[in-house]
């Protein structure tokens, strides 16, 4: 897996070996790899509510990804929140 770690800086390397990630999928963080090592099945059914500047509310708000049905290894967005 290949890209860039959401919460990480722009110079990072990308994915490490031995965890787990989500691809995130449309939106405004599209294409950015979600750390889920550690994530418990209701944790990863939850989805994630994840600050963005990018979003609609700019900063401080948040965007909105739940997990794929039938594939929990890729989180689409649901919409934006502040």
């Amino acid at each position: 897996m290949r890209g860039r770690v959401y919460g990480r800086d722009h110079d990072d390397p990308g994915p490490r070996r031995g965890q787990r990630y989500a691809q995130l999928v449309g939106g405004p963080l599209d294409g950015l790899l979600l750390d889920i090592t550690g994530w418990t099945p209701d944790e990863i059914t939850t989805g994630a509510a994840l600050e963005t500047a990018l979003g609609r509310y700019g900063p401080g708000g948040r965007t909105l990804y739940a997990p794929r049905p039938g594939d929990p290894h890729r989180f689409d967005w649901t919409g934006d929140s502040r």
